[in-house]
């Protein structure tokens, strides 16, 4: 099974930028949740992460990587080090070449533009450097921030389970070469 490449420099578009996930993400998580005391329920998770649990997935994230099951990705600013996110990439089929994205930002950053930003920066990266063809987001059908991102990075509806939306972004193909 491959495994996804290591980042020796953040993705980067100049306004935001991804990096591998970091121990020192975790207080600005929570502080993330505390600020959007819904965040963890569009997270689909049962209550807020606490710290010892953010501590335990970090400490998995790099045999996770290396093991090509998921990567987990801080969104930051350019120049800063300071947490406003994160991007993750699960569910991967390396058979089908293909994974599901989710992202999340803390309030303070939201409106910015840095979600589809974010999606497209990864995608980027997850075609070229990762060899995968198709991505997906599936969220609520109610999440119109989330909707949005989709729709600005490109990727587009497929079919809709109840109450959920999913949308994809396929790796477009490459032009053959002119003579």
């Amino acid at each position: 099974m491959p495994s996804f490449p290591d980042l020796p420099e953040p993705l980067s578009d100049g306004v935001v930028e991804l990096r591998l996930a970091k121990e020192w993400d975790i207080p600005d998580i929570l502080i993330a949740h505390q600020d959007d005391p819904d965040l963890y329920k569009r997270l689909g998770l049962f209550q807020p992460p606490s710290g010892a649990e953010l501590g335990r997935r970090s400490e998995y994230d790099p045999a996770h990587r290396a093991a090509g099951t998921e990567v987990r990705l801080t969104v930051v600013e350019p120049g800063h080090d300071t947490c406003a996110g994160q991007l993750d990439v699960y569910r991967v089929n390396w058979d089908e070449r293909s994974a599901e994205l989710g992202v999340w930002l803390a309030p303070r950053v939201r409106g910015r533009g840095w979600a589809p930003r974010g999606l497209r920066l990864a995608a980027a990266w997850l075609f070229g450097a990762c060899g995968l063809q198709r991505l997906t987001v599936l969220t609520d059908s109610d999440n119109q921030p989330m909707l949005a991102a989709a729709h600005t990075a490109g990727f587009t509806e497929q079919g809709q389970p109840p109450g959920r939306v999913s949308l994809t972004l396929v790796r477009p193909l490459r032009a053959p070469p002119t003579a």
